[in-house]
C-alpha cells in the first residue's frame, strides 16, 4: 500500500505541474510549446527511472553487514525526504500555479525553448527522484513484486486524476486529497524509519532493542502529525485549466 500511496501522490503532483503549464500555454494561444513541455517532462521521467534502477543495482552488490547498512541508510534517507516533501508541499500549495505560470511567461517572453522545457523538467524531475528513492526504500523493506505492482497502479491512478483535473471534469477535493495522502505518507515515513533503525541495529551500528525502535517511532510520529495538523489543511491549489 505504501508504494501505491507514494506514486499516487507524487505522480499526481507531477501531473499537476505539467497540467498547469499546458493550460497556461493553451490559454495564451501558445499550443506550439506543448511538445517542448512534454520533452522536458519525459526527459525528467527517464532520468528518474534510470536513477532508481541504478540505486537498486548498487544495492544488490552488497551482502551481509554492508547490505544492512545500505538498506538502513536508504530507508532513513527516504523517510527524511518524504517528511520534508509533505511539509514543503503544504507550504507551496497556494502559490504553485502562480510560480509556474510566471516562469513560463518569462521563458516565452525571451523565446527560450530551453527555459520552457526546464519548467516541466525541474518539477517532474524533483517528483521523479523522490519517487525513485521512496520506492527503493519500500522495496528494501517488503516484497519487490508487490511494491512494483502497487507503485504502477498508483501512477496509473495519478495520471488519470491529473488528466481529469486538467480537463476540468474532476470533482476531486484537493484539500481533502492532500490532507489524507499527507497523513498516510507521514505514516509511511514512520514505517521506513522503523525499518531503517532495525537494519542499522542488525548491522551493529545501533543497539538491537525493540524499545529503541518503538521509541524512535513515537518520537517521530507524534510531533510530525501534531505539527502537520496544527498547521491546518493545505490550501487548495488553483485549477490547472
Amino acid at each position: 500500500m505504501g508504494a501505491a500511496v507514494v506514486t499516487l501522490r507524487e505522480g499526481f503532483e507531477a501531473s499537476l505541474i505539467v497540467g498547469i503549464v499546458l493550460a497556461f500555454l493553451n490559454r495564451t494561444g501558445r499550443r506550439d510549446g506543448f511538445w517542448v513541455v512534454w520533452l522536458g517532462a519525459l526527459s525528467a521521467a527517464a532520468i528518474s527511472v534510470t536513477a532508481g534502477i541504478t540505486l537498486y543495482a548498487i544495492g544488490t552488490e552488497f551482502e551481509g553487514r554492508a547490505e544492512a547498512i545500505w538498506e538502513g541508510s536508504i530507508m532513513l534517507a527516504a523517510a527524511a525526504l518524504l517528511t520534508w516533501m509533505v511539509f514543503w508541499m503544504r507550504s507551496q500549495a497556494r502559490t504553485i500555479r502562480r510560480h509556474l505560470e510566471s516562469r513560463v511567461e518569462d521563458a516565452l517572453a525571451v523565446g527560450s525553448t530551453f527555459g520552457l522545457a526546464a519548467v516541466a523538467f525541474v518539477g517532474v524531475l524533483r517528483e521523479g527522484l523522490e519517487t525513485a528513492l521512496f520506492l527503493l526504500g519500500t522495496v528494501e523493506n517488503s516484497n519487490t513484486a508487490v511494491s512494483l505492482v502497487g507503485g504502477t497502479l498508483g501512477l496509473i491512478a495519478a495520471f488519470g486524476l491529473g488528466y481529469l483535473f486538467y480537463k476540468g471534469s474532476s470533482r476531486l477535493d484537493l484539500r481533502r486529497f492532500f490532507t489524507l495522502t499527507s497523513l498516510l505518507l507521514l505514516a509511511f515515513a514512520a514505517w521506513l524509519l522503523f525499518g531503517g533503525v532495525h537494519e542499522l541495529a542488525e548491522a551493529g551500528l545501533l543497539p538491537e532493542s525493540m524499545l529503541l525502535q518503538v521509541s524512535v517511532l513515537a518520537v517521530f510520529v507524534v510531533p510530525a502529525i501534531w505539527l502537520y495538523l496544527r498547521g491546518g489543511a493545505p490550501k487548495q491549489p488553483q485549477r490547472a485549466a
